[in-house]
Protein backbone atom coordinates (compact mmCIF):
# COMPACT_ATOMS: atom_id res chain seq x y z
CA UNK A 1 0.00 0.00 0.00
CA UNK A 2 1.16 3.51 -0.77
CA UNK A 3 1.12 6.49 1.56
CA UNK A 4 -0.68 9.64 0.45
CA UNK A 5 2.66 11.30 -0.33
CA UNK A 6 3.84 8.30 -2.39
CA UNK A 7 0.58 8.32 -4.36
CA UNK A 8 0.93 12.04 -5.05
CA UNK A 9 4.55 11.69 -6.19
CA UNK A 10 3.72 8.70 -8.37
CA UNK A 11 0.77 10.47 -9.98
CA UNK A 12 2.92 13.55 -10.68
CA UNK A 13 5.75 11.42 -12.08
CA UNK A 14 3.38 9.62 -14.42
CA UNK A 15 1.92 12.92 -15.58
CA UNK A 16 5.42 14.11 -16.48
CA UNK A 17 6.16 10.85 -18.29
CA UNK A 18 2.89 11.06 -20.19
CA UNK A 19 3.73 14.55 -21.35
CA UNK A 20 7.40 14.02 -22.16
CA UNK A 21 7.72 10.37 -23.16
CA UNK A 22 7.10 9.20 -26.70
CA UNK A 23 7.98 5.89 -28.27
CA UNK A 24 10.73 5.79 -30.91
CA UNK A 25 8.19 4.68 -33.49
CA UNK A 26 6.00 7.71 -32.90
CA UNK A 27 8.62 10.40 -32.45
CA UNK A 28 9.08 12.69 -35.46
CA UNK A 29 12.17 14.75 -36.22
CA UNK A 30 12.33 18.49 -36.79
CA UNK A 31 9.11 20.44 -36.54
CA UNK A 32 6.86 17.45 -37.22
CA UNK A 33 4.09 16.64 -34.75
CA UNK A 34 4.99 14.24 -31.93
CA UNK A 35 2.38 11.61 -30.97
CA UNK A 36 2.48 10.92 -27.26
CA UNK A 37 1.27 7.64 -25.77
CA UNK A 38 -0.77 8.84 -22.81
CA UNK A 39 -1.47 7.10 -19.52
CA UNK A 40 -5.02 5.94 -18.87
CA UNK A 41 -4.47 4.32 -15.46
CA UNK A 42 -1.93 4.10 -12.66
CA UNK A 43 -1.86 0.72 -10.94
CA UNK A 44 0.37 0.80 -7.85
CA UNK A 45 3.83 1.55 -9.28
CA UNK A 46 2.80 0.58 -12.83
CA UNK A 47 0.89 2.30 -15.62
CA UNK A 48 -1.51 1.30 -18.37
CA UNK A 49 -0.97 3.21 -21.60
CA UNK A 50 -3.60 4.51 -23.98
CA UNK A 51 -2.13 2.33 -26.72
CA UNK A 52 -2.66 -0.80 -24.60
CA UNK A 53 -6.28 0.14 -24.00
CA UNK A 54 -6.83 0.96 -27.68
CA UNK A 55 -5.36 -2.39 -28.70
CA UNK A 56 -7.57 -4.30 -26.25
CA UNK A 57 -10.70 -2.40 -27.32
CA UNK A 58 -9.84 -3.06 -30.96
CA UNK A 59 -9.65 -6.80 -30.25
CA UNK A 60 -13.09 -6.74 -28.61
CA UNK A 61 -14.55 -4.89 -31.60
CA UNK A 62 -13.04 -7.44 -33.98
CA UNK A 63 -14.56 -10.22 -31.91
CA UNK A 64 -18.01 -8.62 -32.20
CA UNK A 65 -17.61 -7.36 -35.77
CA UNK A 66 -20.72 -9.23 -36.89
CA UNK A 67 -22.70 -8.02 -33.86
CA UNK A 68 -21.37 -4.50 -33.44
CA UNK A 69 -24.77 -3.24 -32.32
CA UNK A 70 -24.51 -5.28 -29.11
CA UNK A 71 -21.48 -3.37 -27.89
CA UNK A 72 -21.98 -0.36 -25.62
CA UNK A 73 -20.93 3.13 -26.69
CA UNK A 74 -17.14 3.56 -26.91
CA UNK A 75 -16.73 5.42 -23.57
CA UNK A 76 -18.52 2.60 -21.67
CA UNK A 77 -16.67 -0.12 -23.58
CA UNK A 78 -13.33 1.56 -22.87
CA UNK A 79 -14.10 1.68 -19.15
CA UNK A 80 -15.13 -1.99 -19.11
CA UNK A 81 -11.97 -3.03 -20.91
CA UNK A 82 -9.81 -0.78 -18.71
CA UNK A 83 -11.25 -2.41 -15.58
CA UNK A 84 -10.20 -5.77 -17.00
CA UNK A 85 -6.71 -4.52 -17.82
CA UNK A 86 -6.32 -3.16 -14.29
CA UNK A 87 -7.32 -6.47 -12.75
CA UNK A 88 -5.00 -8.33 -15.11
CA UNK A 89 -2.10 -6.03 -14.25
CA UNK A 90 -2.70 -6.48 -10.53
CA UNK A 91 -2.63 -10.26 -10.92
CA UNK A 92 0.51 -10.24 -13.05
CA UNK A 93 2.32 -7.96 -10.62
CA UNK A 94 1.26 -10.06 -7.64
CA UNK A 95 2.43 -13.23 -9.39
CA UNK A 96 5.86 -11.70 -9.95
CA UNK A 97 6.02 -10.42 -6.37
CA UNK A 98 5.57 -13.91 -4.93
CA UNK A 99 8.12 -15.45 -7.27
CA UNK A 100 5.93 -17.01 -9.96
CA UNK A 101 7.84 -17.18 -13.23
CA UNK A 102 7.34 -18.44 -16.78
CA UNK A 103 10.67 -19.31 -18.37
CA UNK A 104 11.46 -18.65 -22.02
CA UNK A 105 11.75 -22.40 -22.58
CA UNK A 106 8.26 -23.03 -21.12
CA UNK A 107 6.83 -20.22 -23.21
CA UNK A 108 8.40 -21.56 -26.41
CA UNK A 109 7.14 -25.07 -25.67
CA UNK A 110 3.60 -23.76 -25.09
CA UNK A 111 3.68 -21.85 -28.39
CA UNK A 112 4.95 -24.97 -30.20
CA UNK A 113 2.03 -26.94 -28.71
CA UNK A 114 -0.48 -24.26 -29.76
CA UNK A 115 0.92 -24.31 -33.29
CA UNK A 116 0.73 -28.11 -33.46
CA UNK A 117 -2.87 -28.10 -32.20
CA UNK A 118 -3.67 -25.78 -35.12
CA UNK A 119 -1.82 -28.13 -37.51
CA UNK A 120 0.93 -25.60 -38.17
CA UNK A 121 4.65 -25.34 -37.67
CA UNK A 122 5.84 -22.61 -35.33
CA UNK A 123 7.05 -20.61 -38.34
CA UNK A 124 3.63 -20.89 -40.01
CA UNK A 125 2.01 -19.81 -36.75
CA UNK A 126 4.22 -16.71 -36.63
CA UNK A 127 3.24 -15.89 -40.21
CA UNK A 128 -0.44 -16.28 -39.29
CA UNK A 129 -0.01 -13.85 -36.39
CA UNK A 130 1.70 -11.34 -38.68
CA UNK A 131 -1.22 -11.50 -41.12
CA UNK A 132 -3.55 -10.66 -38.23
CA UNK A 133 -1.42 -7.63 -37.34
CA UNK A 134 0.16 -9.04 -34.18
CA UNK A 135 3.91 -9.22 -33.79
CA UNK A 136 5.36 -12.46 -32.44
CA UNK A 137 6.95 -10.63 -29.50
CA UNK A 138 3.59 -9.11 -28.55
CA UNK A 139 1.99 -12.55 -28.70
CA UNK A 140 4.73 -14.06 -26.51
CA UNK A 141 4.35 -11.29 -23.94
CA UNK A 142 0.56 -11.62 -23.86
CA UNK A 143 0.80 -15.40 -23.52
CA UNK A 144 3.35 -15.08 -20.70
CA UNK A 145 0.97 -12.75 -18.86
CA UNK A 146 -1.90 -15.24 -19.26
CA UNK A 147 0.27 -18.07 -17.94
CA UNK A 148 1.31 -15.95 -14.96
CA UNK A 149 -2.34 -15.29 -14.13
CA UNK A 150 -3.20 -18.98 -14.42
CA UNK A 151 -0.34 -19.96 -12.12
CA UNK A 152 -1.27 -17.29 -9.60
CA UNK A 153 -4.82 -18.66 -9.52
CA UNK A 154 -3.58 -22.24 -9.13
CA UNK A 155 -1.15 -21.20 -6.42
CA UNK A 156 -3.82 -19.29 -4.50
CA UNK A 157 -6.60 -21.88 -4.59
CA UNK A 158 -4.45 -24.99 -4.28
CA UNK A 159 -4.17 -24.85 -0.51
CA UNK A 160 -7.62 -23.33 0.00
CA UNK A 161 -9.85 -25.64 -2.03
CA UNK A 162 -10.35 -29.19 -0.78
CA UNK A 163 -13.20 -31.50 -1.79
CA UNK A 164 -14.16 -34.25 0.66
CA UNK A 165 -15.76 -37.57 -0.25
CA UNK A 166 -18.70 -36.57 1.95
CA UNK A 167 -19.27 -33.47 -0.19
CA UNK A 168 -19.17 -35.61 -3.33
CA UNK A 169 -21.71 -38.04 -1.86
CA UNK A 170 -24.00 -35.18 -0.81
CA UNK A 171 -23.84 -33.63 -4.26
CA UNK A 172 -24.61 -36.90 -6.05
CA UNK A 173 -27.50 -37.52 -3.66
CA UNK A 174 -28.92 -34.03 -4.17
CA UNK A 175 -28.45 -34.26 -7.96
CA UNK A 176 -30.78 -37.24 -8.00
CA UNK A 177 -33.53 -34.92 -6.71
CA UNK A 178 -32.36 -31.69 -8.32
CA UNK A 179 -33.82 -32.23 -11.77
CA UNK A 180 -32.25 -30.92 -14.98
CA UNK A 181 -29.15 -28.76 -15.25
CA UNK A 182 -29.58 -25.14 -16.31
CA UNK A 183 -27.47 -22.90 -18.53
CA UNK A 184 -27.44 -19.48 -16.87
CA UNK A 185 -26.49 -15.93 -17.74
CA UNK A 186 -26.51 -12.86 -15.51
CA UNK A 187 -26.35 -9.09 -15.46
CA UNK A 188 -24.83 -7.44 -12.40
CA UNK A 189 -25.19 -3.89 -11.18
CA UNK A 190 -22.47 -3.82 -8.55
CA UNK A 191 -22.68 -2.23 -5.11
CA UNK A 192 -19.72 -1.34 -2.92
CA UNK A 193 -19.41 -2.82 0.56
CA UNK A 194 -21.35 -0.73 3.03
CA UNK A 195 -23.37 0.90 0.24
CA UNK A 196 -25.44 3.92 1.22
CA UNK A 197 -29.22 4.08 0.90
CA UNK A 198 -28.81 6.35 -2.11
CA UNK A 199 -26.38 3.97 -3.84
CA UNK A 200 -28.72 1.03 -3.25
CA UNK A 201 -31.68 2.94 -4.69
CA UNK A 202 -29.65 4.03 -7.74
CA UNK A 203 -28.50 0.46 -8.40
CA UNK A 204 -32.04 -0.88 -8.03
CA UNK A 205 -33.34 1.73 -10.45
CA UNK A 206 -30.64 0.84 -12.97
CA UNK A 207 -31.25 -2.92 -12.85
CA UNK A 208 -35.02 -2.41 -13.19
CA UNK A 209 -34.41 -0.13 -16.17
CA UNK A 210 -32.22 -2.75 -17.84
CA UNK A 211 -34.88 -5.40 -17.34
CA UNK A 212 -37.48 -3.08 -18.81
CA UNK A 213 -35.37 -2.59 -21.97
CA UNK A 214 -35.07 -6.37 -22.38
CA UNK A 215 -38.78 -6.95 -21.73
CA UNK A 216 -39.73 -4.40 -24.40
CA UNK A 217 -37.44 -6.09 -26.92
CA UNK A 218 -35.16 -3.08 -27.25
CA UNK A 219 -32.13 -5.19 -26.24
CA UNK A 220 -31.44 -8.89 -26.00
CA UNK A 221 -30.23 -10.18 -22.64
CA UNK A 222 -26.78 -10.80 -24.12
CA UNK A 223 -26.56 -7.28 -25.57
CA UNK A 224 -27.71 -5.78 -22.27
CA UNK A 225 -25.07 -7.75 -20.38
CA UNK A 226 -22.32 -6.54 -22.72
CA UNK A 227 -23.53 -2.97 -22.45
CA UNK A 228 -24.45 -2.63 -18.79
CA UNK A 229 -23.21 -5.50 -16.60
CA UNK A 230 -20.48 -4.89 -14.03
CA UNK A 231 -19.60 -8.60 -13.85
CA UNK A 232 -16.35 -10.03 -15.20
CA UNK A 233 -18.34 -12.05 -17.77
CA UNK A 234 -20.02 -8.93 -19.25
CA UNK A 235 -18.18 -9.10 -22.57
CA UNK A 236 -19.17 -12.77 -22.90
CA UNK A 237 -22.82 -11.71 -22.84
CA UNK A 238 -23.12 -12.55 -19.15
CA UNK A 239 -22.79 -16.30 -19.74
CA UNK A 240 -22.22 -18.34 -16.57
CA UNK A 241 -22.57 -21.80 -18.15
CA UNK A 242 -24.17 -25.09 -17.12
CA UNK A 243 -24.98 -25.49 -13.44
CA UNK A 244 -26.83 -28.13 -11.44
CA UNK A 245 -29.31 -26.73 -8.95
CA UNK A 246 -27.22 -27.78 -5.95
CA UNK A 247 -24.27 -25.68 -7.15
CA UNK A 248 -26.35 -22.48 -7.35
CA UNK A 249 -26.28 -20.08 -4.35
CA UNK A 250 -29.33 -20.73 -2.14
CA UNK A 251 -30.78 -17.25 -2.61
CA UNK A 252 -31.25 -18.00 -6.34
CA UNK A 253 -32.28 -21.68 -6.23
CA UNK A 254 -36.00 -21.28 -5.55
CA UNK A 255 -36.22 -18.53 -8.15
CA UNK A 256 -34.46 -20.47 -10.92
CA UNK A 257 -36.28 -23.76 -10.28
CA UNK A 258 -39.55 -22.14 -11.42
CA UNK A 259 -38.09 -20.60 -14.59
CA UNK A 260 -38.20 -21.94 -18.16
CA UNK A 261 -35.61 -21.44 -20.94
CA UNK A 262 -35.68 -17.79 -21.98
CA UNK A 263 -37.18 -16.55 -18.69
CA UNK A 264 -35.52 -13.61 -16.92
CA UNK A 265 -35.79 -13.13 -13.19
CA UNK A 266 -36.78 -10.01 -11.33
CA UNK A 267 -33.88 -8.10 -9.76
CA UNK A 268 -32.26 -10.12 -6.98
CA UNK A 269 -29.99 -8.63 -4.32
CA UNK A 270 -26.83 -10.67 -3.78
CA UNK A 271 -23.44 -10.16 -2.09
CA UNK A 272 -22.05 -8.17 -5.04
CA UNK A 273 -25.11 -6.10 -5.92
CA UNK A 274 -28.33 -6.50 -7.90
CA UNK A 275 -28.57 -9.23 -10.52
CA UNK A 276 -30.86 -10.36 -13.31
CA UNK A 277 -30.68 -14.10 -14.01
CA UNK A 278 -31.64 -15.68 -17.31
CA UNK A 279 -32.24 -19.40 -17.81
CA UNK A 280 -30.84 -19.86 -21.31
CA UNK A 281 -31.40 -23.61 -21.62
CA UNK A 282 -31.95 -26.81 -19.65
CA UNK A 283 -30.79 -30.39 -20.11
CA UNK A 284 -31.85 -33.68 -18.57
CA UNK A 285 -29.39 -35.38 -16.23
CA UNK A 286 -31.35 -38.55 -15.51
CA UNK A 287 -28.96 -41.44 -15.02
CA UNK A 288 -29.05 -44.65 -17.04
CA UNK A 289 -29.88 -47.55 -14.73
CA UNK A 290 -28.21 -50.90 -15.43
CA UNK A 291 -28.89 -54.29 -13.80
CA UNK A 292 -25.80 -56.25 -12.79
CA UNK A 293 -25.60 -59.91 -11.82
CA UNK A 294 -23.38 -61.89 -9.48
CA UNK A 295 -23.18 -65.60 -10.18
CA UNK A 296 -21.24 -68.81 -9.73
CA UNK A 297 -20.35 -70.67 -12.92
CA UNK A 298 -18.87 -73.94 -14.14
CA UNK A 299 -17.73 -74.24 -17.77
CA UNK A 300 -16.79 -77.55 -19.35
CA UNK A 301 -14.59 -77.00 -22.40
CA UNK A 302 -15.00 -79.76 -25.06
CA UNK A 303 -11.41 -79.27 -26.23
CA UNK A 304 -10.05 -80.34 -22.84
CA UNK A 305 -12.31 -83.36 -22.11
CA UNK A 306 -12.36 -85.22 -25.44
CA UNK A 307 -15.19 -83.73 -27.46
CA UNK A 308 -18.59 -82.09 -27.48
CA UNK A 309 -20.74 -85.00 -26.32
CA UNK A 310 -18.43 -85.89 -23.43
CA UNK A 311 -18.43 -82.21 -22.32
CA UNK A 312 -22.23 -82.02 -22.42
CA UNK A 313 -22.63 -85.23 -20.42
CA UNK A 314 -20.08 -84.13 -17.83
CA UNK A 315 -21.89 -80.81 -17.39
CA UNK A 316 -25.20 -82.66 -16.86
CA UNK A 317 -23.59 -84.94 -14.25
CA UNK A 318 -22.07 -81.97 -12.39
CA UNK A 319 -25.42 -80.14 -12.38
CA UNK A 320 -27.11 -83.21 -10.86
CA UNK A 321 -24.46 -83.28 -8.11
CA UNK A 322 -25.08 -79.61 -7.38
CA UNK A 323 -28.83 -80.17 -7.17
CA UNK A 324 -28.18 -82.99 -4.67
CA UNK A 325 -26.29 -80.55 -2.44
CA UNK A 326 -22.62 -80.82 -3.38
CA UNK A 327 -20.60 -77.63 -3.02
CA UNK A 328 -20.55 -75.79 -6.37
CA UNK A 329 -17.38 -73.91 -5.49
CA UNK A 330 -15.44 -77.16 -4.94
CA UNK A 331 -16.83 -78.66 -8.15
CA UNK A 332 -15.80 -75.50 -10.04
CA UNK A 333 -12.22 -75.80 -8.77
CA UNK A 334 -12.13 -79.51 -9.76
CA UNK A 335 -13.81 -79.38 -13.19
CA UNK A 336 -14.35 -75.85 -14.54
CA UNK A 337 -12.28 -74.10 -17.18
CA UNK A 338 -9.60 -71.86 -15.72
CA UNK A 339 -10.92 -69.09 -18.01
CA UNK A 340 -14.09 -68.82 -15.93
CA UNK A 341 -12.67 -68.16 -12.44
CA UNK A 342 -12.28 -71.84 -11.49
CA UNK A 343 -9.62 -70.98 -8.90
CA UNK A 344 -12.12 -68.64 -7.22
CA UNK A 345 -14.81 -71.31 -6.97
CA UNK A 346 -16.35 -70.07 -10.21
CA UNK A 347 -17.58 -66.79 -8.72
CA UNK A 348 -18.21 -64.13 -11.36
CA UNK A 349 -18.38 -60.78 -9.59
CA UNK A 350 -20.84 -58.18 -10.81
CA UNK A 351 -21.37 -58.28 -14.60
CA UNK A 352 -23.87 -56.85 -17.06
CA UNK A 353 -26.43 -59.13 -18.72
CA UNK A 354 -24.58 -60.00 -21.92
CA UNK A 355 -21.01 -59.61 -20.67
CA UNK A 356 -20.50 -63.42 -20.87
CA UNK A 357 -22.52 -63.79 -24.07
CA UNK A 358 -26.20 -63.56 -24.96
CA UNK A 359 -27.02 -67.20 -24.09
CA UNK A 360 -25.81 -66.84 -20.52
CA UNK A 361 -27.29 -63.34 -20.36
CA UNK A 362 -30.75 -64.51 -21.40
CA UNK A 363 -30.65 -67.29 -18.82
CA UNK A 364 -29.51 -65.25 -15.80
CA UNK A 365 -32.03 -62.50 -16.59
CA UNK A 366 -34.84 -65.04 -16.04
CA UNK A 367 -33.48 -66.42 -12.75
CA UNK A 368 -33.95 -65.54 -9.09
CA UNK A 369 -31.19 -65.50 -6.48
CA UNK A 370 -30.31 -69.09 -5.56
CA UNK A 371 -31.57 -70.61 -8.82
CA UNK A 372 -29.32 -73.04 -10.71
CA UNK A 373 -29.62 -72.95 -14.50
CA UNK A 374 -29.96 -75.91 -16.81
CA UNK A 375 -26.84 -76.74 -18.81
CA UNK A 376 -26.28 -73.88 -21.29
CA UNK A 377 -24.51 -74.51 -24.60
CA UNK A 378 -22.21 -71.58 -25.39
CA UNK A 379 -19.51 -70.90 -27.93
CA UNK A 380 -16.90 -71.74 -25.26
CA UNK A 381 -18.50 -75.00 -24.06
CA UNK A 382 -21.24 -76.12 -21.65
CA UNK A 383 -22.00 -73.87 -18.68
CA UNK A 384 -23.94 -74.16 -15.44
CA UNK A 385 -24.90 -70.90 -13.67
CA UNK A 386 -26.06 -70.26 -10.12
CA UNK A 387 -27.41 -66.75 -9.56
CA UNK A 388 -26.10 -65.25 -6.31
CA UNK A 389 -27.74 -61.82 -6.56
CA UNK A 390 -28.68 -58.78 -8.64
CA UNK A 391 -28.29 -55.01 -8.21
CA UNK A 392 -29.27 -51.91 -10.13
CA UNK A 393 -26.56 -49.28 -10.54
CA UNK A 394 -26.00 -45.97 -12.28
CA UNK A 395 -24.09 -46.77 -15.47
CA UNK A 396 -22.18 -43.50 -15.19
CA UNK A 397 -21.53 -43.68 -11.45
CA UNK A 398 -17.77 -43.13 -11.61
CA UNK A 399 -18.08 -40.39 -14.21
CA UNK A 400 -20.66 -38.69 -11.99
CA UNK A 401 -18.35 -38.84 -9.00
CA UNK A 402 -15.53 -37.28 -10.98
CA UNK A 403 -17.86 -34.60 -12.39
CA UNK A 404 -19.27 -33.83 -8.93
CA UNK A 405 -15.76 -33.50 -7.51
CA UNK A 406 -14.82 -31.18 -10.39
CA UNK A 407 -17.96 -29.04 -10.02
CA UNK A 408 -17.53 -28.63 -6.27
CA UNK A 409 -13.86 -27.75 -6.72
CA UNK A 410 -14.68 -25.27 -9.48
CA UNK A 411 -17.38 -23.57 -7.42
CA UNK A 412 -15.10 -23.26 -4.39
CA UNK A 413 -12.23 -22.03 -6.56
CA UNK A 414 -14.41 -19.36 -8.18
CA UNK A 415 -15.64 -18.13 -4.81
CA UNK A 416 -12.16 -18.08 -3.28
CA UNK A 417 -10.51 -16.38 -6.24
CA UNK A 418 -13.30 -13.82 -6.64
CA UNK A 419 -12.79 -12.93 -2.98
CA UNK A 420 -9.05 -12.67 -3.57
CA UNK A 421 -9.51 -10.38 -6.60
CA UNK A 422 -11.82 -8.07 -4.66
CA UNK A 423 -9.23 -7.85 -1.90
CA UNK A 424 -6.41 -7.31 -4.40
CA UNK A 425 -8.34 -4.46 -6.04
CA UNK A 426 -9.31 -2.88 -2.72
CA UNK A 427 -5.72 -2.87 -1.41
CA UNK A 428 -4.18 -1.45 -4.59
CA UNK A 429 -3.65 2.17 -5.48
CA UNK A 430 -5.54 2.66 -8.75
CA UNK A 431 -6.09 5.97 -10.51
CA UNK A 432 -7.99 5.99 -13.80
CA UNK A 433 -7.76 8.89 -16.22
CA UNK A 434 -10.68 8.21 -18.50
CA UNK A 435 -13.36 10.87 -18.50
CA UNK A 436 -16.46 9.93 -16.52
CA UNK A 437 -19.43 8.56 -18.45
Amino acid sequence: MFSSLQKMVLSLLCSILAFAGSSPASAQTGAATTTIDGIVAIVDSDVILASELAFAVSNIKKQYAAQAGQLPPDPILERQVLDRLILQRLQINRAKEIGIRVSDAELSQTIDNIAKSNKMTTEQFQQRLAKEGLSFNEYRNNLRDEMLQQRLRQSYIQSRVQVSENEVEQMISSQAEAGPEVFLANILVALPEGASTEQIATAKGKIDGIRDLISKGQLTFKAAAIRYSDAQNALEGGEIGWRSMDTIPPQFTALISNMKPGDISQAVRGPSGYQLIQVVDTRDTQSKQVVEYQAQAILIDPATVGGDEIARQRAEDIRNRIMKGEDMGKLAKDYSSKDLNADNGGVLDWFTQNQWGTKIGTQVASMKAGDVSPVIQTDAGYAIMKLLGTRTIDADAENKRNLAREQIGQRKAEEEYERFLRQLRAEAFVETRLSKV
